[in-house]
């Protein structure tokens, strides 16, 4: 299938991209379009116009700042997955994301901003209390991921940057799939003491000490993601 008709802006600045974005609620920012573009292909995603941001040089970029690793929305995940001041666990888990096509194209704010429940990167952001920055505010990543690809960002907010603190302690990335490359049935970061979970909900949750109790999905039942959750915890505590 092909997308629907729609209109197509390249806006050069930040601002640009704002004041389209305003001006027509129903448009869609484009970043890497690994996730919105196969959306627009069957026709899951309808949106009158896209505003790609691949132009605006200010949303992209990797700096270490007030100790905290802050990452340009735009920054193409191979980009941060190869930075020399990128953290371990970033990295680490980055090389579970898709293949280095999928990496060389993707975005981070892409990654977090689709909110996938198994995806790599918002489970960092929560091991390690990111703050996801927009262009009105900065929302703590306990606040940002609200269900199955949904956040907290609100009609013209665009995310700007990721800003990472450096962990208090040792940190872990591991991951099950049935391939690798594939989505993660779960996966799990270790920050010092704060560890996440993705794939067992709708959202990556900080675990507790206590037995999770997932949902079952198409990659498997619920059961069999307790028993893996449970397993991966117990390797990244170990780390």
């Amino acid at each position: 299938m092909k997308p629907a008709p729609f209109a197509y802006h390249r806006p050069a600045t930040l601002d640009e991209a704002l004041a389209l974005l305003a001006a027509d609620e129903d448009a869609k920012p484009l970043a890497g379009g690994q996730s919105l573009v196969p959306m627009l292909n069957f026709r899951l995603a309808r949106p009158p116009a896209l505003v790609d941001l691949g132009a605006i040089e200010e949303l992209a970029g990797v700096r270490v700042e007030d100790g905290a690793l802050v990452v340009g929305a735009m920054t193409r995940q191979w980009d941060l997955e190869h930075a020399p001041e990128v953290f371990p666990l970033l990295r680490e888990a980055l090389g579970f994301v898709g293949h280095t096509a999928t990496r060389c194209r993707g975005t981070v704010g892409g990654s977090l901003v689709h909110a996938d429940p198994t995806a790599e990167l918002p489970v960092c952001a929560l091991a390690l209390g990111a703050e996801l920055v927009t262009n009105r505010r900065s929302i703590p990543a306990e606040e940002f991921f609200q269900a199955v690809f949904t956040t907290a960002l609100e009609p013209g907010e665009l995310l700007v940057e990721a800003r990472f603190p450096a962990s208090q302690g040792p940190t872990a990335f591991v991951e099950h799939a049935h391939r690798h490359g594939d989505f993660a049935v779960v996966c799990v970061a270790r920050a010092g003491d704060r560890i996440a979970v993705g794939g067992v909900g709708a959202t990556p949750v900080l675990w507790d000490g206590s037995d999770l109790e997932p949902t079952g999905d198409l990659f498997a039942p619920a059961g069999y993601k307790r028993e893996v959750a449970r397993a991966l915890i117990e390797e990244a505590k170990a780390a």
